[in-house]
Formats: structure tokens, C-alpha cells, sequence
């Protein structure tokens, strides 16, 4: 596979989503309180780190590809320390709209000898008013012109309005621009103009109404998105079993995960999404973009907390892989 620092560098991606903050306690138990039946951490030390759509932009700029972040924060604390952040990953924030009405959405995990105790989230989960979302949209319409592809990360936060998201699919449909999307919910209609997605298996059943134990589940779910949606491929991702590509007249094609101790998968699936989506950008076929992202996503959950990739390290990784030939998916459903 050819360099890809030298591929990635000449790519642009616009990250479109739900931008928030992840923040880290880390310490150690010792003891449980004698108050109520609750472990007792403590507090060594905290980080604070991008997380959403913030996180997927952060894996393309460490990717080497430029990243330009479009959605909302609060015109809070929070928000200031997420600029700060962004400018620190070399993260383009000018198309960033920015809320009185509504908090930077953070998520505090708590982490003791490498588990996590608990989460706690700040956040309005409703929908963006109707300034900032004309806002949002007239951006939106803006950057598309700056960019190779678009990401669109949906972490069910209020930023990505039915409106805003229509309003961009006509948009880069109309640039001839691709569209990646990491969907989040049921309705999968609402990203229908998207390229590919990048949903996981349960959501992918429970966007079709499908249980788990029904046969040939997946292989139903993939290509009733693929026809519904119009897509020209969808990447579901299966955690320890790896991900299936389905493309348009293709058999699906099942990449297995690749053997490494999993410590911690938050990220993983927006590493998987900016890693696709940057292939692709650089001119990558569908499936190669797609064994990168699979390679991207075992070198990140061996990480605690929130991680965004190493090119130097994804690279390594992919010269030393073996190569195995993916295997097909059987088609027939029942």
C-alpha cells in the first residue's frame, strides 16, 4: 500500500456532528465508603479531551489530512477549553457556532486501575434552536466548497436537525462530494443521499426492525440499507468479529478483527468513521478504505480512554500485517 502520509496530507474533510468534550479522572480504590456501598477513588490526576464529532475530526488531523469541524458548543467554560483543543490538534474551528441557550455537551468518565466506575454526562439532548440551525446550515453550504468529503457524526445531541442534514446531502450531492455518516437512532431515512455509513450491528438490525438471533440477520439489515438508502456501500462494524462491507452488486465481504487485547473501545468507532471517510477522500477503493479503518480501529482499543490514531503507528501496522483474503458472506436469507 503506498505511503500514506504522502496520500493523506492533500486531503480536506469536513466534519459535520455532535461536538463535545471527554473528560478523565484517574485514580486508584482502596477502600469502600463506609456511607453506601460505592468504591472510594482517589483522584490522581484529569484530562480532558475532544470527544463526538470533535473526536473524529482530532483521528483525521492526526491522520495528516486537514480537518475543519462544523457543529455547536455552549458559549461557556467548556466551550473556551474545546477551542483550546481544537487548536492544539491543528483542528479548523471557524465554522463552529456557539450557544447561550445550550451547555458544551462533556462527558466525565471515572477511571480507577484501568476500569472505568462511572459516567456522568452534562448535556441538552434537544434539538438546536432555530437560529443556530440556519446558522449551522448556511455553514454547512459553506465549507462543502473547502472540502474532498464530508463526515457526518450523529451522536443524537440536537445538532444534526432533519433540515440541517437534508440541507447537506442536497449540497454535497450537488458538488459531487461523498458523504460518510456514523448514524445514531432508528430513522436512517434522514441520511438517505449519504456515500456509505458506518453504523454497528445493533443498530443496524434496529434500524430494519431485525432481532439479533434472526437468520441471515445481517445479511438482510446490509442490503435492505444499501436499496433503501441508496447507498453505494455500508461498513457494519461488529466489534470483536470484525466488520462487513456490502457495496452495490458485490457479494458482502466479512474483515475480521484483527487479535489484540481490548482494553477500552470508546473512540474506536469514530477512529473507524475518520479513517474511512479520509481514505476514501485520497482515493482509496471502498475496500482498502475499509481494511485501513480495521487495522485503525485494533490499535486504538488497546488504549484506555478516549485515543486518536497514529499515522506512523497505522502505517507500521499495515506493512507488518499478513495478508489474509477477506472472506465472502453467504447472501442467502431466509
Amino acid at each position: 500500500m503506498d505511503s500514506l502520509a504522502e496520500r493523506f496530507k492533500h486531503v480536506s474533510i469536513a466534519i459535520v456532528g455532535d461536538v463535545m468534550l471527554d473528560r478523565y479522572w484517574w485514580g486508584t480504590v482502596e477502600r469502600i465508603s463506609p456511607e453506601a456501598p460505592v468504591p472510594v477513588v482517589k483522584l490522581e490526576r484529569s484530562t480532558l479531551v475532544l470527544g463526538g464529532a470533535a473526536n473524529v475530526a482530532a483521528n483525521v488531523a492526526s491522520l495528516g489530512a486537514k480537518a475543519i469541524l462544523l457543529g455547536c458548543c455552549g458559549d461557556d467554560e467548556e466551550g473556551d477549553l474545546l477551542f483550546e483543543r481544537l487548536s492544539d490538534s491543528s483542528i479548523e474551528s471557524d465554522y463552529l457556532s456557539r450557544s447561550a441557550n445550550r451547555p458544551t455537551p462533556v462527558k466525565t468518565r471515572i477511571v480507577a486501575h484501568s476500569q472505568h466506575v462511572v459516567r456522568v454526562d452534562r448535556e441538552n439532548v434537544e434539538a438546536v434552536d432555530g437560529r443556530t440551525e440556519d446558522d449551522l446550515i448556511k455553514k454547512a453550504t459553506d465549507v462543502i466548497a473547502e472540502v474532498d468529503l464530508i463526515i457526518v457524526s450523529d451522536y443524537a445531541k440536537g445538532t444534526l436537525t432533519t433540515s440541517l442534514l437534508t440541507s447537506l446531502m442536497q449540497s454535497a450531492n450537488n458538488a459531487g462530494k461523498k458523504v460518510v455518516v456514523d448514524p445514531k437512532g432508528k430513522d436512517f431515512a434522514k441520511y438517505k443521499g449519504a456515500t456509505v455509513m458506518t453504523p454497528n450491528k445493533r443498530e443496524a438490525l434496529d434500524a430494519c426492525g431485525l432481532e439479533i438471533h434472526e437468520k441471515q440477520a445481517l445479511q438482510i439489515a446490509g442490503k435492505r440499507l444499501m436499496s433503501d438508502l441508496g447507498l453505494e456501500a455500508l461498513v457494519i462494524t461488529e466489534g470483536d468479529k470484525g466488520m462487513t462491507l456490502f457495496e452495490r452488486d458485490r457479494q458482502p465481504v466479512n474483515l475480521k478483527a484483527e487479535a489484540r487485547e481490548i482494553y477500552d473501545v470508546t473512540g474506536a468507532g469514530d477512529t473507524v468513521t475518520a479513517c474511512l471517510g479520509v481514505s476514501l477522500a485520497a482515493g482509496f477503493s471502498f475496500a482498502d478504505s475499509v481494511q485501513i479503518a480495521n487495522t485503525a480501529a485494533s490499535l486504538v482499543v488497546d488504549q484506555v480512554g478516549t485515543t486518536v490514531i497514529s499515522l506512523d503507528r497505522l502505517q507500521a501496522a499495515l506493512q507488518g500485517r499478513q495478508e489474509e483474503p477477506a472472506s465472502e458472506v453467504s447472501s442467502t436469507s431466509t
